[in-house]
């Protein structure tokens, strides 16, 4: 059994390509994933490293396939730890990192973000998700925060426990093009935006683009470089011989 570890949209793909093919389980932390995935192989809910190992072990897993998102690095390393732990097989998706140039504001770290953001004025629009809120309103102060989530029950819980106004989130679901974070950005009369490196799929230079034609600073929470394979393809191939 191979177990898809999801979270993106290189997971759905993948499951849409190997379904009724190959057998196959795959997970996603929250209830607001299943939406996007057509598959009764599912499981939902968050595991911590003892919790995947028993998983491992009533699935009779014997790969894991990691598509989990570039930021999720406590499941990516738990995943790797008990691969390793465990002699089983271990292939980790990567997305490619963005090439955004100089012209932008980049952080190492959530805590370096956290720093910055107490040393400056104005609306800060947020896109990097829900997760992070209630760390992100403690250097809060004066400023306006915005907060785009996904408009997904988990989310709005998040927003509603660090009584964030409904005026300063908006619940939407992407892709976006360009033009439509310009229209976000401008309507709400960013000085700055707060995102991640997620890649082409996950829209980074359509906002770093929006920012620099409405003159709004582009701050990015960069990410490690990562060993793994970036062709979803390979890692097709790769699953479909073990399956041979």
């Amino acid at each position: 059994m191979i177990w898809i570890i999801g979270g993106t949209s290189e997971a759905r793909e993948l499951v849409e390509r190997i379904d009724n093919r190959i057998d196959y389980i795959v997970t996603i932390a929250t209830e607001g994933g299943k939406e996007f995935l057509d598959t009764d192989n599912i499981f939902v809910g968050r595991l911590n490293k003892d919790e995947m190992i028993q998983f491992v072990k009533d699935n009779d897993i014997n790969t894991i396939v990691d598509l989990s998102h570039p930021y999720a690095k406590v499941v990516t390393n738990n995943a790797s730890k008990i691969s390793n732990e465990l002699g089983i097989k271990y292939l980790r998706y990567v997305r490619n990192k963005t090439d955004y140039g100089n012209d932008v504001i980049s952080l190492k770290s959530y805590d370096e973000c956290f720093e910055y953001l107490t040393k400056i004025s104005g609306t800060v629009f947020f896109t990097t998700g829900s997760k992070n809120i209630g760390d992100f309103e403690k250097v809060r102060g004066n400023n306006r925060y915005i907060y785009r989530v996904l408009p997904a029950l988990e989310s709005i819980e998040v927003c509603r426990e660090n009584n964030i106004h409904m005026s300063d989130i908006v619940a939407i679901l992407g892709p976006f093009t360009m033009e439509f974070n310009k229209m976000m950005l401008s309507t709400y009369k960013a000085n700055y935006c707060v995102m991640k490196d997620s890649g082409d799929l996950g829209g980074t230079m359509e906002k770093i683009e929006a920012c620099k034609e409405l003159g709004i600073k582009p701050i990015i929470i960069s990410r490690e470089d990562e060993e793994g394979i970036a062709d979803l393809d390979k890692i097709e191939r790769i699953i479909k011989r073990k399956a041979i």
